[in-house]
Order: C-alpha cells, then structure tokens, then sequence
C-alpha cells in the first residue's frame, strides 16, 4: 500500500495510526535482524507519536503524512533518537533537535519507527562500510541493497516502513533505489534544506525521500522543500505543488538519451536491455526522443572523489572521540584525537580523509581540488547545453550492473567507486534526479532507470517518473520474505 491509500484508510478511521505503527514496527523487529536495515528501532518513540497522530486525525487536522510511519537515514539528525552516522565515533550521540526536513514532518504528525543503517557518513555504494554490519538486499540476501542509504531503500522494499528520508550526495539516494526496486529521487541542490544532515560534501549534499512510487514521492517534497533560514544554501524559489503537477498531462516531452550512459563497455546487457524498454515505453506515451552527448562525463568520477574526499577531510575534523562515542586513549590530546579516529571511523572514512588532506596540502591544492572544480564546470555546462537545446529531460541506467555480492569489491575501491559511475554527473552540476525501477535482470535483481531534470525542476522529473509508472508495474513487484 502507499501513502495515499493510508490516507484514506486512516481518514475513515478504518485503521488507527496505533494499529498501523504497530504492524510496521512488528515486521521491522521480525525483519531486521536477517536483513539489518535499522540501526536503531524507536518503539516507544513511534507509538508515542501515533498516539499524536490520532488525536490529529480526531480533530479534523489531518495532513499528508499524518499517522503515516516512516525512517530516517543514520545521518539525519532526530530530537532525542540516537543518531550515529553509522560510526562508532558518534555510537551513543543523541541530538537535541530534529533536521528541518523531519521537523517539517513531525509538524505534519509524522511517526518515525527508527534510524537507517548505512555507509558510514554516506561514504561508499554498496552499505558495507558501517559500524553496524552490512545490510542486505531483500531480493537477493547475499547481495549488497546499494549505497549509501541501502538500508532506507532496503527497508521499503522489505515493507518495514511506508517511506524513508535519505542524503543523495553523488548517488546515494538514487543507486540503492535501483538496486532495490524503489522510488528514489535526488532533489536540486537548494531545494531541501540540509540543516541537521551531517556534512559529506557540503557543496553536493542533498537530502530526498524513497518510496514505492513516484507519487508519494511527490506527496513527501510537498512538505519538506522549500528555504529554511537556518540552511543559507536554500533557495528562495517557491515551491511548486508537486502532487498537482505530476498528474498534468505529458505534452510535447523530449527526452535526451546522453550516449557516454549507453557504451557497451562497463554496462551490463540485462540493464541496457531493461532501459532500452523504458525508454520504448516513454516513446509510446508520446514522448520524442534525441540523441544527445555530456562530453565531460569521462572524467566526473574523478572529480567527484577528489572534492568529495577534500570536503570531506574539513568536515569530519570536527569528530574527535571526547563529547560521544569512542573514546580515545593516549597521553597527549593529539594521541587521544588519533586513537579515537581510528577506532571510531570506518576504513573508507579514513581513506577519503586521507586522499582529502593530501588534494588539500600545499602544493597540490591547484593541482588536485582547484583543477577537479573547473571540470566539474565544465560537467555542469555540459547538462546546461542539453537542456538549452530543447530538451526537457535526460534518461539513462540508474547504475551500470544490478546488484553485487556482499564483499564482493570490498578490497578493491576503485570497482567500487565505479558503481556511482552514473549518479555522480548529476550531483557535481546539482540537478534533480529520480531511479524508478525498469525490470529485472536475469537473476531476478532489480534495476532502475534514471529520469534527470533541469535544476529546480523536480516537477518534470516527477511528472514523468509517475507517467511511467501509471504504464507499467516493476513498482509494485516485492520480494518474497
């Protein structure tokens, strides 16, 4: 069931919030110790909630999301549930206030069932780069769910909760939806707020919902966008209302198909084939389709990792073992700091920290980070030139392969980097991405195709993601638990 059938549902008081919360809180506990989508189940918190929910809905002020239970990515702050970025440097921290973006859905009477398990601090694609063990893909156990925010997309795949609010840096929102057969869409940078998200790459971090369609997607962006005076980088734009837009008819849509997504070499058939088929599907909706070309694309893994790797070498000094989680030992605070940051972080942190600290370091600053930023110029102009070309939206694979097997490309970072090779792009020029799955492949895995906008236009990426999905069914497919 989606959010709109709950609705009603809960409007008609043929349920209760309480009986609702109740069932997702039994499947989840029934769950996850095999899957390991939660890192934190809030029980007492959730019912409190939908006991709030209810008083709501008696009154007559019902919203949205009112009643409706959903979780939250590891690395999005929550008013007193424990929050750890899935690193054991924060194992025990508590924040004393809510992100705006979950502020926004408690104002609504949203019922959090508790925190998501995922790559610690959002570093990696495959969700086993966690403190908490690694999650595991509900259509296939032995395989990865996607990262970083594979337990939000697992979790919903599994039925563990209606939707989730995860952070989409280069992917993260996008590839784990793909390679669990959900929902997912990466917002403009600006458009959510990040207030409350810890910081990755501050100057790619978005925050964005998953869910089983592309309509509660919408339904969720209609309350959690727009500027927050606490988030400077947020725009000052309106925010349109989505759940109206995307049910307008699709007129004259062209769709651009890049062809650097579509080269043989490194794109497994199953999911060239799958894509083909969507995008045959979108030329009988009536959509015109061109071929276009983002030249630049070469070389966005690149300077991803190395403004992703030297943000984040700034943002996690601030994580040094003394006010929560690990506590270093050491006769110095410098041996204290050390002893702490190499208990507390995960290898792929420390990896990224180092490749940071080094693009940063005198000498190698313009070679390095001052060089990666006028590429990532030059991949933005590149969306900039298609777009003003007429055309409206870009379509291509969500991810090159379906699904890997747990640890399979865990000692090897490089393969691993390269299973964000087709979500990075969009992160670097900023703009609105969704993955809706496409089909299956051979092995019955999932794969999504990717829908990307212009910036700021999440109306159109949407409209065309629930269009899709009004004209097939790999939505409603779940896995057998």
């Amino acid at each position: 069931m989606t959010i709109p059938d709950f609705r009603k549902k809960l409007d008609s008081k043929e349920i209760s919030s309480v009986e609702l919360t109740k069932q997702y809180l039994e499947t989840t506990k029934k769950l996850n110790p095999d899957i390991n989508a939660f890192i934190t189940i809030s029980e007492e918190t959730a019912l409190s909630h939908a006991k709030k929910a209810d008083d709501m809905i008696a009154k007559g002020e019902a919203k949205e999301l009112t009643g409706i239970p959903y979780a939250i990515k590891d690395v999005i702050c929550t008013q007193e549930i424990r929050t750890t970025g899935a690193a054991k440097i924060l194992d025990n921290y508590i924040p004393p206030y809510d992100a705006t973006v979950i502020a926004r859905i408690q104002d609504q009477g949203g019922v959090i069932i508790g925190k998501q398990n995922c790559d610690a601090f959002g570093h990696g694609g495959s969700n086993e780069n966690t403190h908490y063990g690694s999650v595991k893909n509900p259509w296939d156990k032995t395989k990865i769910p996607g990262g970083s925010s594979g337990g939000s997309a697992a979790a919903i795949a599994a039925d563990m909760c209606v939707y989730s609010i995860g952070g989409d840096t280069g992917g993260s929102v996008r590839q784990p939806a793909g390679m669990c057969g959900v929902t997912g869409l990466r917002a403009s940078y600006g458009r959510n707020s990040r207030y409350g998200l810890m910081p990755m790459a501050s100057s790619l971090d978005t925050i964005g919902p998953l869910a089983q369609t592309a309509e509660e997607v919408a339904m969720i962006m209609d309350v959690i966008a727009g500027q927050d005076l606490l988030d400077a980088t947020t725009v000052p734009e309106p925010v349109p209302n989505y759940s109206w837009e995307i049910k307008k008819p699709l007129e004259q849509c062209t769709i651009g198909i890049p062809k650097e997504y579509f080269e043989e070499d490194g794109i497994e058939s199953d999911v060239l084939e799958a894509v083909d088929k969507g995008i045959e599907q979108l030329k009988l909706m009536g959509c015109k389709v061109r071929n276009v070309s983002l030249p630049h694309t070469k070389y966005a893994i690149a300077t991803y990792y190395i403004i992703i790797s030297s943000e984040d070498s700034s943002n996690l000094a601030r994580l040094e073992g003394i006010r929560y989680g690990v506590r270093g030992e050491g006769e110095s605070l410098f041996d204290v700091y050390k002893d702490a940051r190499a208990k507390g972080f995960p290898d792929e942190v420390k990896r990224r920290i180092m490749i940071g600290t080094y693009a940063l370091s005198s000498g190698y600053y313009d070679a390095f980070y001052k060089k990666a930023q006028k590429v990532r110029t030059l991949i933005k102009q590149d969306f900039n030139d298609v777009f003003e070309d007429d055309v409206d939206l870009l379509i291509m694979p969500t991810a090159p392969t379906t699904a890997f097997g747990l640890g399979e490309k865990i000692d090897d970072p490089l393969q691993m980097y390269l299973a964000d090779t087709y979500c990075v792009s969009a992160g670097l020029a900023g703009v609105p991405g969704i993955s809706v799955p496409c089909g299956f492949d051979s092995k019955k895995l999932p794969i999504g195709m990717q829908i990307i906008g212009q910036r700021m236009q999440e109306s159109k990426v949407m409209q065309l993601a629930h269009n899709y999905q009004q004209h097939t069914d790999w939505h409603k497919q779940k896995p057998k638990l």
